[in-house]
């Protein structure tokens, strides 16, 4: 079975996390896919958060880790697309939950909030941890229809 691809992006305030979580999932053999930023020069959040909507639609990964500053405008972007369940983690509990009760496929951290080490545990808990179903499934589908009206 082929390694399991987790895609990352980042606007600039979150550079150097990512840096470091990617070299981190890196190491437990899992496939990494870069969407940038790759530099430190100000760039605009929603695009990073279209790019990894449009990775995890198309198949080119199957989970994301996205970051931002604090975290919360590049989830709000994200969360815009119907097939993303984009969820902002502060601590190993969210993450946990994250996973079981919302089918969380991606994981946003905040550069400048989060540190080095409770974001990787943030990022271990989220790969390992698996979907519940049962009665949050219908909870998870109402989420991914897309909006009406």
């Amino acid at each position: 079975m082929p390694a399991e691809t987790i895609a990352f992006a980042s606007d600039h305030g979150a550079l150097d996390l990512k840096d470091l979580l990617k070299m981190h999932v890196e190491a437990k053999g899992l496939k990494v896919l870069e969407l940038g930023t790759t530099t430190t020069d100000s760039v605009d959040y929603p695009d990073f958060a279209d790019a990894m909507a449009q990775a995890l639609k198309d198949g080119r990964a199957t989970r994301g880790i996205l970051l931002c500053g604090s975290g919360i405008g590049i989830s709000i972007a994200a969360n815009r697309h119907p097939h993303v369940r984009a969820a902002l983690i502060h601590d190993a509990y969210g993450a946990r939950m994250s996973r079981q009760h919302n089918d969380a496929n991606v994981l946003v951290l905040g550069g400048r909030t989060t540190g080095p080490e409770i974001a990787k545990e943030c990022v271990d808990i989220f790969l390992s941890t698996d979907f519940e179903g049962g009665r949050h499934q219908g909870r998870v589908d109402k989420m991914s229809r897309a909006p009406q009206g």
